[in-house]
């Protein structure tokens, strides 16, 4: 049962930290809600320290958040076992690395590694993207049931982030078997425009998906008929992070 003071709240949070800060009447119509539902809820997010009240009657989501969001990260044993090997694929690819887990149907980023020629985007470790539209999404859908993918479609469907973005559930479907057979995803422009992706799925010894990791960098770089060992560099970190998950 869904308590709905308690949904208010969130939404508040969320938009907060989607606006980068907002004052009550930017909140209220954003949200349609009243001026004072707003402020009621923002008055108590402020005493419990989850929002702060800055210059110009400003709200900003309050740091307190950033202690719960580190302790849920290193509940992911896949985190700290992952991270020195992002690093290295990092520096050994010369762009960026990344590392992204699952969570009801949706990708979420837990650590990105710059090299010294990484592009700046926007997946910082907290970042919410659909599965469908990334390489590391499209490896972690790989390695579940036709079934589950059916019912993470139906919950959050497919939409469209850029023209190359799979739309149809049956071409991601046929995309996933692909990615099966040979090991490793490919990103085509999907999320961002301009920006490729290689990943490989990281599992535990059962065979449970994990997560996934990737390299992401521009389409000048990244073309898929000119990605020479990238992808057989993502599978030799692939092997290094299972075997420590599956001997940690």
């Amino acid at each position: 049962m869904r308590v709905k003071t308690t949904t208010t709240s969130f939404k508040i949070i969320e938009t907060l930290h989607e606006l980068e800060g907002a004052g009550v009447t930017e909140i209220a119509n954003r949200l349609d809600i009243s001026k004072s539902s707003v402020y009621k809820h923002l008055k108590t997010l402020e005493e419990e320290r989850y929002v702060i009240k800055g210059d110009n009657d400003m709200y900003y989501t309050g740091l307190r958040l950033l202690s719960l969001g580190v302790g849920a990260r290193r509940r992911r044993k896949i985190y700290e076992t992952a991270k020195p090997e992002i690093q290295r694929l990092a520096e050994e690819s010369g762009e960026m690395a990344n590392l992204l887990v699952e969570e009801q149907g949706r990708g979420i980023f837990l650590y990105r590694a710059d090299s010294s020629r990484a592009v700046n985007l926007d997946t910082h470790a907290g970042r919410e993207v659909y599965l469908h539209t990334t390489a590391m999404g499209k490896a972690i859908l790989a390695g579940f049931s036709d079934e589950r993918v059916t019912d993470i479609i139906e919950r959050h469907g497919l939409p469209r982030m850029t023209e190359y973005t799979i739309t149809d559930e049956a071409d991601l479907l046929d995309e996933l078997q692909s990615i099966r057979e040979q090991g490793w995803a490919y990103d085509r422009e999907e999320r961002l425009k301009g920006l490729c992706c290689v990943a490989a799925p990281i599992t535990d010894p059962d065979g449970t998906a994990l997560g996934a990791i990737s390299v992401s960098g521009p389409r000048s770089r990244l073309k898929r008929d000119s990605l020479g060992k990238l992808p057989q560099l993502i599978l030799d970190v692939q092997n290094v992070i299972e075997l420590n998950v599956a001997y940690d």
